[in-house]
């Protein structure tokens, strides 16, 4: 498919891999729509048709899915625990509303955004797009791999086409977990990386990501699932030292496990107390302690996907973005 003025709906057009979707889908000459729940204003200048509403609401879906040729998904709720049933509603039921939606408004291809966490905290080394999920009794990882579920089953090329995208370790300009979260615990002193930062991050920086996607769109990829990461094997402890590096900050301190997570426990049923919302909360340390590489062969098969930004130029541009971006402003 020549994706050149095709129209493209971004749902979560106002969040950060959203907006950067956007903003890249209109370098490649599409035409773009976004969904987002409020008005946030991030997301007016772009350029793009953006409707207000939410994913669960059908006639919402259905109007923002007419005159579409791609849906891409991306909306989600992306924190590591809360409610099982909000999580449902909007990552399960919101993700099946606006794939059957796209199927019934004649879109011809619906790209869902997933997550390596569907392989759950505990897996093999280099597991592929065929390894067991695992829902780990977290919200996030289980309604992932439900949200997965739910729309398999639509894909039917020609006529609707399914592609799941199980994104890494996303980050750049704009990452909430994995750039301005971890920042602004360090500027406060009270970061710190589990278990001498063993295990590795699997990041992709976020032009990576949209790359891989756009790729997957022209190639028609019906029916595949793909992981996508940068494909580079960074420890835990050689990220997070790289951030503090990058803001000045010192060097930060690990702590085992275990400690971690009852700290950041106490430090939650604090903040509970006293009404505040949780800057960081214990089931964090799950996700930033996994402990081995996700295949990407598939999607270098399949696609020729080849990351265009190699690790040392996604945090230079990163850098670029602190040094002019109030990050407190974005949590």
């Amino acid at each position: 498919m020549n994706i050149k003025n095709k129209t493209i709906l971004i749902t979560g057009i106002d969040e950060f891999i959203g907006l950067r979707a956007a903003e890249l889908a209109i370098v490649q000459g599409m035409k773009v729509r976004g969904l987002q729940k409020d008005n946030r204003e991030n997301s007016q200048n772009l350029g793009a048709e953006i409707i207000v509403g939410s994913l669960t609401d059908p006639p919402i879906a259905q109007k923002a899915c007419q005159g579409v040729d791609i849906v891409l998904h991306t909306a989600q709720i992306t924190q590591e625990a809360g409610s099982l049933k909000d999580f449902r509603e909007i990552n399960v039921i919101g993700t099946a509303n606006i794939a059957k939606a796209a199927k019934n408004a004649g879109v011809k291809t619906f790209v869902h955004l997933s997550s390596v966490l569907v392989y759950g905290f505990n897996y093999p080394e280099n597991i592929t797009e065929s390894g067991q999920l695992c829902g780990e009794d977290n919200p996030y990882c289980q309604t992932k791999i439900e949200a997965e579920a739910e729309i398999l089953p639509l894909n039917t090329p020609p006529d609707f086409g399914v592609i799941i995208i199980r994104a890494g370790d996303v980050y750049g300009p704009g990452s909430i977990p994995w750039i301005v979260r971890p920042i602004l615990m360090m500027r406060q002193k009270l970061f710190a990386y589990a278990n001498d930062g063993k295990g590795v991050i699997n990041h992709v920086y976020i032009d990576n990501l949209i790359d891989a996607i756009f790729l997957a769109i022209e190639k028609e990829t019906y029916g595949e699932i793909f992981n996508i990461t940068d494909g580079q094997e960074t420890s835990w402890k050689d990220y997070f030292i790289r951030l503090a590096a990058m803001e000045g900050l010192p060097t930060p301190m690990s702590l085992p496990k275990d400690e971690m997570k009852l700290f950041l426990k106490l430090r939650h049923q604090g903040q509970k107390l006293f009404r505040k919302k949780a800057d960081v909360l214990p089931e964090s340390v799950d996700f930033m302690s996994r402990p081995h590489v996700y295949s990407v062969a598939k999607a270098q098969i399949l696609l020729d996907y080849k990351p265009k930004i190699n690790f040392e130029e996604g945090m230079q541009r990163t850098q670029e973005w602190l040094q002019k971006t109030e990050i407190q402003k974005l949590i």
